[in-house]
């Protein structure tokens, strides 16, 4: 690592920005040789931002999301974190797979960070409760993670983020094995749930219709090494109805424009593929 620029720092000098990357890059060492995931990132993400990123399998999405997550380091370049409110975590991450705890129960799970926290019990009470209700859970509260359907525990995950409050919602393809029924339907409560907080969200998906429908601004990244290739400002208002939402013929086109950004950029990681398979 570079032992000038491999910190994370707590402060940017707007108030108007929560992250701050510039010129952000990380280079694996593999037994092949130097892998570059990333190369010369910069972003500027607003307080409240639903952030989406979009690309093709391979790109360095999830890379990205570690590292603001403090799982992984950087290379070289910059972040810049604006640090949270006293006492309030500065994020939660969700993940992909099942990352429930299988010997807690549903409402013990959602109370965990609260728990680590040291929070007063009658606080983790009304928190827990109120984000169990919000995602439909409360009659569940007592069941395990084996007892629930893949759509339920996900549910359970969001609920556990947004009760430990943090200040940043970091989300790697939460919904991408579920169903499309159960998909629309997680995607409604999270905007729902969202729209009490407008927390920074940064989101990693491989769908353009979930980032249109759930983004304020999206980002395409070129195949490896990611880049970014092109920023999409949404400008659909809010509060947003998924359904209704893609109804619009506006919707439809913005998903046709942002798939022509990203047709060559799949086409290119399935040659990366390809050659690497040979």
């Amino acid at each position: 690592m570079n032992a000038v620029t491999d910190t994370i720092s707590a402060t940017v000098a707007s108030s108007d920005v929560k992250i701050r990357i510039s010129n952000l890059s990380k280079v694996f060492n593999t037994k092949a040789g130097p892998f570059t995931a990333l190369d010369n990132i910069n972003l500027d993400i607003p307080v409240g931002c639903f952030f989406m990123i979009v690309g093709p399998s391979g790109c360095g999405k999830t890379t990205l999301l570690r590292i603001l997550a403090g799982l992984e380091d950087h290379t070289s370049g910059t972040v810049e974190i604006a640090a949270p409110a006293r006492g309030r975590p500065g994020n939660s991450m969700v993940f992909q797979g099942d990352s429930l705890f299988p010997w807690m129960t549903v409402w013990e799970n959602a109370a965990y960070g609260l728990t680590m926290r040291g929070l007063p019990k009658a606080q983790i009470k009304d928190t827990v409760g109120h984000y169990l209700m919000r995602t439909g859970l409360s009659r569940f509260h007592d069941s395990y993670p084996h007892q629930l359907s893949g759509g339920m525990r996900q549910r359970v995950s969001i609920a556990r983020a947004f009760a430990n409050d943090p200040d940043i919602l970091l989300m790697d393809e939460p919904f991408s094995a579920l169903d499309e029924q159960n998909k629309v339907l997680l995607q409604e409560e999270l905007l729902k749930i969202w729209e009490e907080t407008r927390k920074t969200v940064m989101f990693i998906t491989h769908s353009v219709d979930e980032a249109v429908t759930l983004g304020d601004r999206i980002m395409i990244m070129t195949a490896h090494p990611g880049r970014t290739k092109y920023m999409v400002d949404v400008p659909f208002e809010r509060p947003r109805h998924v359904l209704e939402l893609r109804a619009r013929p506006a919707y439809g086109e913005l998903v046709y424009n942002i798939w022509g950004q990203l047709r060559d950029e799949v086409q290119a990681a399935r040659a990366q593929d390809e050659g690497r398979a040979k």
